[in-house]
């Protein structure tokens, strides 16, 4: 048997309207939010009482869903979104995108900074990481040659 697809990915945040409007800014499109709690909840994550609510965003080609999620209890225990590029662990989301300059510009007045600098890899594609909401690691990347 083989995976079907990756359903989506995971990312907690404190401030879950700040990162909705970042992630629709980038171009994702909010499918819907909604509260979790009770014992089925309990039992996927293993945290008694978990109570979180969360938004699904999926891409536009509707292909890639991601996430977000804000704990109410238990506490957050532990706050990676300041790791390095090189810190064990899952460690970012690569986005591509059609004008990583325009998108800079705009993710930009949102408070994104980029973490080095836009470069090009060969003629393929300009790519680059920034800090999103929160400090989250987000990839960029524009293939070049399209269009």
């Amino acid at each position: 048997m083989t995976v079907k697809r990756m359903d989506n990915v995971g990312i907690v945040v404190e401030d879950l309207d700040a990162a909705i409007a970042f992630f629709a800014e980038l171009g994702l499109e909010l499918d819907g939010r909604a509260p979790v709690q009770g014992d089925w909840a309990d039992g996927v994550t293993g945290l008694h009482g978990m109570r979180v609510e969360i938004a699904m965003l999926r891409t536009p080609d509707g292909h890639s869903r991601l996430e977000l999620s804000r704990f109410l209890a238990p506490a957050v225990v532990a706050d990676h979104r300041a790791a390095p590029v090189n810190a064990l662990g899952y460690l970012r989301v690569m986005f591509a995108v059609d004008d990583i300059d325009d998108t800079l510009e705009r993710l930009g007045r949102l408070g994104a900074t980029v973490v080095g600098e836009v470069v090009q890899y060969e003629n393929v594609y300009r790519l680059c990481y920034i800090r999103g909401p929160e400090g989250i690691l987000i990839g960029l990347a524009q293939e070049l040659g399209q269009g």
